[in-house]
Parts: structure tokens; sequence; C-alpha cells
């Protein structure tokens, strides 16, 4: 596992994706925190349950099956679109907006895609709060997985699929370890951006992870710097 990019790794990549909380924007944001909050909630309406046993309950379904929603529609059949509006009804005004970040999305050379568990909508939300929609040619959200998450590697057969993308030519930034673990077996480069959840770090010390990094933007410039070295 690395720390440090080198252009020379990197300078056959055409397709960047990028997951979308906790690692376009930071974790210690708590921007996560308020969808938490949401989810129990929601589950508490749904099952007409307390919110202790319902917080049990979102856990639970997380670990099992994924994702929350995955969860709830596994076991109750539940309609996806009203989760995906009740948890995701969140304010962003308090996310700082991040020109650095969006001055180093500007420097990388190809496609930049997002590929999030979350919805089209929160995407767009965050991602024009940040200031960075731009960059983006296209987000693969939770909806065009057909409700699969990561990181069930048929998802990412189906981005790759459907997105043309040469994974051998493909970098995917995740918070999440274990989510990388697909995107190495189909050949990608990956790059882990951890944060203090427990779950951030399952499944670390399989070689999945080549890069690693607790701040995209400097990771992303100090790439930048290097490709300008390189070429000098």
């Amino acid at each position: 596992m690395k720390k440090s990019p080198l252009w020379k790794d990197f300078a056959h990549i055409d397709t960047w994706i990028f997951d979308l909380d906790n690692t376009l924007y930071p974790a210690k944001s708590n921007l996560f925190a308020k969808i938490d909050q949401k989810m129990g909630e929601f589950i508490c309406n749904f099952l007409k349950v307390e919110l202790p046993e319902a917080k049990a309950i979102q856990k639970k379904y997380f670990r099992e099956h994924g994702t929350t929603l995955n969860g709830l529609m596994v076991n109750y059949g539940m309609d996806p679109a009203d989760f995906l509006e009740y948890v995701h009804d969140i304010d962003v005004t308090d996310l700082a907006t991040a020109p650095e970040l969006s001055e180093a999305l500007e420097k990388l050379e190809g496609r930049k895609i997002i590929f999030t568990n979350g919805s089209l909508y929160h995407a767009t939300n965050v991602c024009t709060q940040l200031g960075i929609t731009h960059h983006f040619e296209h987000i693969f959200d939770i909806v065009a997985a057909e409700f699969r998450p990561k990181p069930d590697i048929n998802v990412y057969r189906e981005l790759v699929r459907q997105q043309n993308i040469d994974p051998e030519k493909a970098v995917l930034f995740e918070d999440m370890a274990v989510n990388l673990v697909p995107a190495h077996e189909m050949g990608m480069t990956t790059v882990w951006i951890p944060n203090d959840a427990h779950w951030s770090g399952d499944d670390t010390n399989t070689g999945h992870v080549h890069y690693q990094t607790d701040n995209l933007t400097r990771w992303l410039r100090d790439l930048a710097d290097d490709k300008i070295r390189s070429v000098a």
C-alpha cells in the first residue's frame, strides 16, 4: 500500500471513478450523520418501532445486506423510492465548497464518474454544494445499480459495461476498503480514503488497496505535481 502517487503509475488511466459520501467530501464534515439520523427516523415510522430498535435494525441490515435500504427491501419488500426520498432530504448548505478539490479534478485527464450507493438526487445535491458537478460526465447511483449495493461485483460489471470502461485503465476512490475488493479483482487501481468509522477499514489487509490517503485533494494535487516534474 502506497501513500504518495507517482504519475508514471497513472499515465495510462483514462477513467477516474469516485465514491461520493465521505470521499468527495471529508468524513469530518459529519454530513453523512444527517443521513444516518434520517434512516433511523424512517425505520421508526416504517416498522412502528422505537429509535433504539430502529438503529439496531439499521446497522444489522447494513452489515448483512450492504445497505440499510437493501435490507429493508429484502425483508419487507419496501418501495425504495420512499426511503431514498426521505433519507436524502437533508440540508447540505453547511458543507464547505471545495475550490481546491475542483482545481485538482480539473487537472485530471480523462472521464470522471461518480459511483455511489446513494441516489442521483443526493449526489447532485452534494456536488452542487461543493461546486464540482461540472467535472463529472456520469453519476452511477443505486437506482442504476437496480438497488444492488457495492461491493456486489455485478454492480461494478454493470458500471463498466454501461460506461464502456476498461478496468485496467480506471481508478476507484473509496472510503470503504471492502468496496475496493471487486475493483481490484477487475484490474482497477484502488485508492482508499479511511475515516474513523469501524466499517471504513474492513478488509484492508488482503492486498486490494494500492494507495491510501486521508486527504483526497492533497493526493490529487501531489499526482498533478509529479506529472509536471515527470514531463519537465
